[in-house]
């Protein structure tokens, strides 16, 4: 199993995709005790629900688990987010704060991983965000997640359905940030929010380097906006996901539509 699958696109946006992936080598899912092994955490059916809708785009997609390493995380270890609950590197935890592994990973076992895993991830990233930014002279990352919209481990109360983050505006140019909340904002019958409780990973701040050419911008997305039941067996609800997929395609077409302006401002 390859770690990272591209599909390459000649639009100014590259989607990254880190939490969809599902594979977990055999030697890995034999030391995950039940409950890690029913891999609540994925970031389910995301690339179904980005499919086709910027067809220019390129997209960049991690094949493996987050359980197996956390693509969107400091590959030092380091927490993104200082004195709350969250998961690490290789999580040890899952997002309710239950043990997942009855064997966990030592330092040496993390590397390993980092290095056949999360590594080959950002390589193809970092080198799909580039080729981007030489063909339009700025790339924008659309960094692609969701999350349970109630989980009292990570956050109190309902999430939003719409979560920005931006780094409090560090990662991207303030035109990218008040195109995406102005369209969230416009849209009927859903909440958004931005730089909340998601402030955007280490994806997100990594590559949000905008006086260089490179924007970056994080959306969280509650699983109630297009899943049955945020509960096994995760299943589409393809009447929901089409309604979100309208506004999603009006996001990543406006961002695509802003780009050029961008030029002179890197």
């Amino acid at each position: 199993m390859i770690p990272v699958e591209v599909q390459r696109g000649d639009s100014p946006i590259v989607l990254g995709l880190p939490h969809t992936g599902t594979y977990v080598p055999d030697a890995i899912m034999a030391k995950l005790n039940a409950r890690g092994q029913g891999l609540d955490d994925t970031d389910w059916h995301i690339h179904q629900l980005y499919d086709g809708l910027l067809p220019s785009a390129t997209t960049v997609r991690a094949t493996f688990h987050r359980y197996v390493v956390d693509a969107n995380r400091d590959p030092s270890g380091a927490s993104l987010y200082p004195g709350q609950n969250t998961t690490g590197l290789v999580p040890l935890t899952d997002f309710e704060g239950r043990d997942i592994w009855t064997d966990a990973p030592n330092e040496a076992e993390i590397e390993a991983r980092r290095e056949a895993f999360h590594a080959p991830y950002h390589a193809a990233l970092e080198a799909e965000m580039a080729r981007v930014r030489d063909l339009h002279g700025v790339a924008i990352l659309y960094d692609c997640h969701s999350i349970r919209s109630e989980i009292p481990f990570l956050f109190e109360g309902t999430l939003p359905d719409f979560n920005i983050g931006t780094n409090l505006g560090a990662t991207c140019a303030p035109e990218i940030e008040a195109a995406v909340q102005d369209i969230c904002a416009a849209v009927e019958g859903y909440t958004a929010t931005t730089n909340g409780r998601f402030k955007g990973g280490w994806t997100t701040r990594h590559y949000g380097r905008p006086e260089e050419g490179f924007h970056a911008i994080q959306m969280e997305l509650a699983q109630s906006t297009y899943l049955s039941a945020e509960a096994a067996p995760w299943t589409y609800d393809s009447a929901n996901a089409d309604r979100l997929r309208a506004h999603l395609k009006t996001i990543l077409t406006t961002l695509a539509d802003l780009a050029p302006t961008l030029k002179g401002t890197t």
